[in-house]
């Protein structure tokens, strides 16, 4: 299936073309004009449309904001665009392109569409526009998320070479749950802590987190590591081999250096490993949300991170050495 996308400049594909074949990247300039229009789209929403948005209808609640949780704001906007589309478009491609679902074990490891490929490049320009924001803001969001959106664009970045590009739809299913993640994140701050509102979105967290991200996960990283095995012990003269030219064009010569499997196999088992952890820490962060504790809490005016809520302390009584509790 063909690229839904409009085409590449000529122009910007001639000149990303030789510095692309010499990393081996030989589908990018298709779509690198994808991986810069989302980096600029997602930049626009984080700099330009959320703040001002955010202040205009939750202007209370945004502007009380400090620095740092205005950035998180606005970053968990742009995150729930992106997830939202690149599901749709991920789903949207798994069901209409027909050469990708009938893709064989070596089309697989290195065949290409220009569909999926299309996918892969606005992940990619989502992930380089993520990693800007954490350097710009290393002091906010720390040297972990930084770690996580370097890893994630080199991973679909080597895609291109191309490797894995049926896999990228696949995985891109992770983010099903990323939505409800992030409402789980304004219900805390628009002060609905504890409400039912939370508590439903909190259950459809967990329960979209456990069957994309492990069920789902589990069963995609078998197929991955099941192809990777085939791809290793590969026989032209014992295995059927791809007819549609089209499709094997840039992995006729089925590549597969030991660091690039290093990488995506790691990097897998890794992802694994934490999506279990990070259930764990949900479901903790959910309940607390809910105790007895939490509701005397936030019945007292005490948010989920044990500031005075601004209307309790405008109406609260002095403190015993007199002096009013000062505005969070």
């Amino acid at each position: 299936m063909h690229d839904p996308y409009f085409p590449p400049l000529p122009a910007l594909q001639r000149l990303v073309t030789p510095l692309c074949n010499a990393l081996h990247l030989y589908t990018l300039p298709l779509h690198i004009h994808e991986i810069l229009s989302v980096f600029v789209i997602y930049h626009v929403i984080f700099e330009y449309v959320a703040p001002p948005l955010s202040g205009y209808f939750l202007t209370k609640q945004y502007t009380g904001l400090s620095r740092e949780s205005k950035l998180r704001w606005n970053m968990h906007c742009v995150s729930m665009v992106q997830s939202v589309t690149i599901c749709v478009l991920a789903l949207w491609v798994t069901a209409v392109d027909e050469e990708r679902r009938t893709m064989n074990h070596e089309e697989r490891m290195w065949g290409y569409t220009g569909a999926a490929g299309m996918v892969q490049a606005l992940a990619t320009g989502y992930f380089l526009f993520d990693l800007a924001v954490m350097v710009r803001y290393l002091d906010v969001f720390g040297v972990g998320m930084l770690t996580h959106a370097s890893s994630c664009l080199v991973t679909y970045t080597l895609g291109f070479r191309p490797v894995f590009n049926y896999y990228g739809c696949v995985f891109m299913l992770y983010e099903l749950s990323t939505p409800f993640l992030n409402f789980h994140w304004f219900f805390d701050k628009l002060n609905m802590t504890g409400s039912k509102a939370q508590l439903y979105n909190g259950i459809a967290l967990i329960t979209v987190f456990f069957s994309c991200r492990l069920v789902w996960g589990a069963y995609s990283s078998f197929n991955i590591y099941r192809d990777t095995w085939n791809a290793l012990y590969f026989d032209p003269y014992t295995t059927k081999l791809s007819t549609n030219t089209d499709m094997m064009r840039f992995g006729s010569d089925h590549a597969l250096p030991a660091w690039l499997l290093i990488i995506y196999m790691g990097g897998h088992i890794t992802l694994q490993l934490l999506n279990v952890f990070w259930l764990g820490k949900m479901i903790a962060a959910i309940r607390k949300r809910f105790t007895p504790e939490a509701k005397a809490a936030k019945a007292n005016g005490v948010t989920s991170n044990g500031a005075i809520s601004k209307k309790k302390q405008l109406n609260g009584r002095a403190t015993s050495n007199g002096v009013a509790k000062k505005l969070s």
